[in-house]
């Protein structure tokens, strides 16, 4: 069998980079699970697989089929917007993350970026936060960026403040994704394939502006795709994702991934403390004095309760 790598993936065709650097199409035979859970696209892009050659009925078009996932070194998979049950699997054995935000055109969401480190923290991914558009700040909204900053470095995540129109920005966002697999992922209008463009002028990668009625983004990216980089190393694009839920967490897998939360967790009282109504809670202590952010912990708590919602809605549905 011959040995390749997932570049591009729609959920019914792979496109596969193979060692000679030439592009094969590929379909898959079987079915794939992650941790029990069903895919609505088995193979994601960054994917290591071994296929077989076959020869199209016109016998003009040459393509393979996927017969094997070598294992992977980590996933980046979210809750299916479309089935409840499944999960969709958005990369595959990547070195970092890239999540990209604004504070801006579109207006920040504090909630979408805990809800995305919740999908790579739990695979120890490296993950960047990178708040894009910084030429559209005034003073107020500069604040709010510094406010953003100090939250997350606190607790060891690596924030930049970037623009695609500064080569100063676009030499930082290279040093980081030299020889690397990135990730790159946000929500609609945030401007991830302005930035590839602005990194990679060859690519031309379509992009729309925000939309004057709504004030959100609009999808320009609809497949997740692998993209190599001249300067070395390669960036996996993603379609704008509106919002994110989990049907592969459990509660106390929320409360170990929220990086601060889990450290203060040891002086509860219990063990298994979810930092709700518990008595003598630590993690409620350390809200009240400021210490961990009173934003983060109201979303950790929302997070919570959609979980268990979902979980009484599925438990209750199948007697």
């Amino acid at each position: 069998m011959i040995a390749g790598i997932v570049v591009k993936s729609t959920g019914s065709w792979y496109l596969v980079l193979l060692e000679d650097n030439s592009i094969i199409k590929c379909r898959i035979v079987g079915k794939f699970k992650i941790n029990g859970f069903k895919l609505t696209n088995p193979v994601g892009v960054g994917d290591y697989v071994r296929l077989e050659m076959e020869q199209s009925n016109n016998d003009e078009e040459i393509s393979g089929v996927i017969k094997e996932i070598l294992p992977r070194q980590n996933y980046i998979v979210r809750q299916s917007p479309r089935q409840l049950h499944y999960l969709h699997l958005l990369a595959a054995n990547v070195d970092q993350a890239f999540l990209l935000t604004t504070i801006k055109e579109p207006n920040l969401k504090q909630g979408f970026i805990d809800r995305f480190l919740l999908m790579t923290e739990p695979q120890n991914i490296p993950t960047f936060i990178i708040f894009n558009k910084s030429d559209l700040l005034e003073a107020a909204d500069l604040e709010v960026f510094e406010s953003m900053k100090n939250i997350y470095e606190s607790i060891g995540y690596v924030v930049k403040l970037v623009s695609a129109n500064d080569p100063k920005s676009l030499a930082v966002l290279k040093t980081i994704l030299k020889d690397k697999s990135t990730f790159l992922c946000g929500q609609s209008g945030v401007g991830k394939s302005t930035l590839i463009n602005s990194l990679q002028p060859h690519l031309d990668i379509k992009t729309e502006e925000i939309s004057d009625y709504s004030g959100k983004g609009q999808h320009t990216t609809t497949f997740a795709e692998m993209h190599l980089l001249d300067f070395g190393g390669k960036i996996i694009d993603s379609p704008g994702i509106k919002s994110l839920s989990y049907n592969n967490l459990s509660l106390q897998d929320v409360a170990h991934n929220f990086r601060e939360i889990f450290e203060v967790s040891s002086e509860c009282k219990y063990g298994d403390c979810l930092h709700r109504n518990e008595p003598k809670c630590m993690v409620k202590q350390k809200v009240n004095e400021g210490t961990i952010d009173v934003n983060r912990y109201i979303n950790y708590l929302q997070i919570l309760d959609e979980i268990e919602n979902q979980n009484y809605w599925e438990l209750h549905t199948d007697m």
